[in-house]
């Protein structure tokens, strides 16, 4: 099939606007409209923006002319007899379809716009035209505020998820370390843009360990979510001082009632080598206190020196008659 410009002497060929000579032509195209039958599939279609999209014509019978509108646009005409294709914008194009003997059309409009949303019309001449719906998705960013989160045990957390410039409003949903989030842990709302929507998803967890939560956003069409993640990690624990101080104490008492027992047994020695001390002394104070006494009396009473005699004394003295005097000599 070649693709050419429109020629104002080439379209109604074939065609039943061209004058008829004579009344037998115009009862054939008649009995040949009777008996043709078209099909358009699919009747409703959904892409995404950016892509591709086809729609199928099927003709059974012979046909002259085939025309396609998209949004109130005739964008393409097919004449049969010539082969040819009559494009007006390059986004679209016709083809037919293998194997068929010319008894489909497929029709093709690249890199599909949101304004090509709404009806595609092929009319086959001489037929009603055939109307299918065209549905434009369009996918648009999402991102978690605030980045990562460090929080203690156990503490709730607030995560929000915001994407915009979607259509239609997308699914939102959310996951921890690739499990569902039940939805009744989140709420979302949608708020229009112009042509689009902007959504709002806040969810509240409880901090139980380190996870990674996500954020997913998606439409219809999309095969995969578009997602955005952060990471909720647990802060170290302070050191429980309670253990660490139990056996303190329990260390410090076992150890205070050893050196309490010591202490005991050691004063106990001590008074009693003390009281041994005391008593070996006043043993040994009355002992002394004894041989003072003793030789206290010994030095009173004293001894009489047989032997001793007065110097210079004359033998008359003795023999005077008076008494010998006896000399006392104290030890």
């Amino acid at each position: 099939m070649t693709v050419e410009r429109p020629r104002k002497e080439s379209i109604y060929q074939g065609s039943s606007q061209r004058p008829h000579g004579n009344s037998g032509r115009g009862a054939d195209i008649h009995s040949l409209m009777v008996s043709q039958k078209v099909q358009l599939e699919p009747l409703n279609s959904t892409v995404l923006r950016d892509s591709d999209v086809q729609f199928h014509a099927n003709i059974q019978g012979n046909w002259e002319i085939t025309s396609w509108d998209v949004g109130g646009i005739q964008v393409l005409t097919i004449i049969n007899s010539l082969d040819t294709v009559f494009p007006s914008i390059d986004r679209f194009s016709a083809r037919f379809c293998p194997n068929t003997n010319r008894s489909c059309v497929e029709f093709t409009i690249h890199n599909v716009t949101r304004a090509d949303a709404g009806e595609v019309v092929c009319t086959v001449q001489g037929h009603q035209p055939l109307k299918a719906q065209l549905y434009v998705q369009e996918s648009g960013t999402v991102s978690i505020l605030g980045g990562n989160v460090t929080v203690m045990q156990d503490e709730e957390v607030e995560f929000e998820c915001v994407t915009t410039a979607w259509f239609p409003a997308p699914t939102i949903s959310w996951t921890q370390n690739d499990q569902a989030v039940d939805s009744s842990l989140y709420n979302t709302t949608h708020t229009p843009d112009g042509d689009f929507f902007n959504s709002v998803s806040i969810v509240r967890l409880k901090a139980t360990r380190n996870t990674r939560v996500e954020c997913l956003s998606y439409v219809s069409m999309l095969t995969i979510p578009h997602s955005s993640s952060v990471y909720l990690m647990l802060a170290p624990k302070p050191p429980d001082w309670t253990v660490l101080i139990a056996v303190v104490v329990s260390f410090g008492s076992c150890g205070l009632l050893v050196f309490l027992i010591l202490g005991i047994m050691i004063c106990y020695k001590h008074r009693k080598e003390k009281k041994r001390n005391y008593q070996d002394e006043m043993r040994r104070v009355k002992t002394h206190s004894q041989l003072s006494v003793v030789n206290t009396a010994e030095q009173v009473t004293g001894q009489v020196n047989e032997s001793y005699e007065l110097e210079n004394q004359s033998s008359d003295w003795a023999e005077s008659g008076f008494l010998k005097h006896r000399h006392i000599t104290f030890v």
